[in-house]
């Protein structure tokens, strides 16, 4: 019951970033032969200093598929949307915040609080996982039809990184929401959180191995083969962290 009950709260939010996610992988797919021809024109743009340094960059790695596929979606369009996402699973459901709202209701049932954060918790994780392996299997699966290729291996190893960074995000939102009511101040907040270190990045030039989106974006697996296991592992020890917090504040609470 419960964990129907955590499907229908967030059900419209996940299936709307389904949808979003794997056509934006779709079309990333498509468009590299269009692609292909326009990057002659985008080799001869000459910015110069640190801007110029890093276009150049971009367009020598876009020049390889696997490169196109990095820089466009597990870069780009994947960590960008899905980071908003996650911040939306995560808002909501735990706390009364209107009339019709349903959560006093629901803790009135035969079952704990730790039961019920626990079961939200499990079921946005589980849809994220979903949000961060489906489009990423769409290139292997699609790529074929463009006559390139994407290996499977490299599609599961992107959708892991993406999901573990992703939960950090998810587990801040769903910690947020054992403090406030409602959905849309702790996903503000959380995105706003998201913004601040993406300027942090954008300030150190991008060059932060461990910094989230570096490790949201796979980028060490992508230039080494290597997995980034610091930084996902204290992603991980991070959204643990969170969700524990989440938890002992929300048995706090009195209604």
């Amino acid at each position: 019951m419960f964990w129907y009950k955590s499907w229908l709260d967030t059900r419209w939010r996940f299936l709307i970033a389904f949808v979003v996610l794997v056509c934006s992988a779709v079309l990333t797919v498509l468009a590299y032969p269009k692609f292909l021809g326009l990057l002659p024109l985008a080799a001869r743009v000459d910015l110069g200093g640190e801007i110029g340094r890093r276009v150049s960059e971009i367009v020598q790695l876009e020049r390889d598929y696997r490169g196109y596929i990095w820089v466009q979606s597990f870069r780009q369009n994947l960590t960008q949307m899905g980071t908003l996402f996650a911040v939306l699973l995560g808002t909501g459901g735990l706390l009364p915040s209107g009339s019709k709202d349903t959560a006093l209701f629901t803790m009135s049932l035969p079952a704990s609080r730790n039961e019920l954060l626990g079961i939200r918790a499990a079921t946005g994780l589980l849809e994220l996982a979903v949000l961060a392996f489906a489009p990423a299997l769409v290139f292997p699966l699609l790529s074929p039809a463009i006559g390139q290729t994407f290996s499977v291996g490299s599609a599961i190893m992107h959708g892991a990184c993406l999901f573990i960074t992703w939960a950090v995000f998810f587990s801040l939102a769903l910690l947020l929401s054992t403090v406030v009511a409602g959905i849309w101040i702790p996903a503000v907040v959380a995105i706003c959180v998201g913004f601040f270190l993406m300027a942090v990045d954008l300030v150190a030039g991008g060059t932060g191995r461990f910094n989230i989106f570096a490790v949201m974006s796979g980028e060490h697996y992508f230039r080494t083969g290597a997995l980034p296991w610091v930084g996902l592992a204290v992603s991980a020890a991070a959204s643990a962290a969170m969700l524990y917090a989440g938890a002992r504040n929300f048995t706090r609470h009195d209604f």
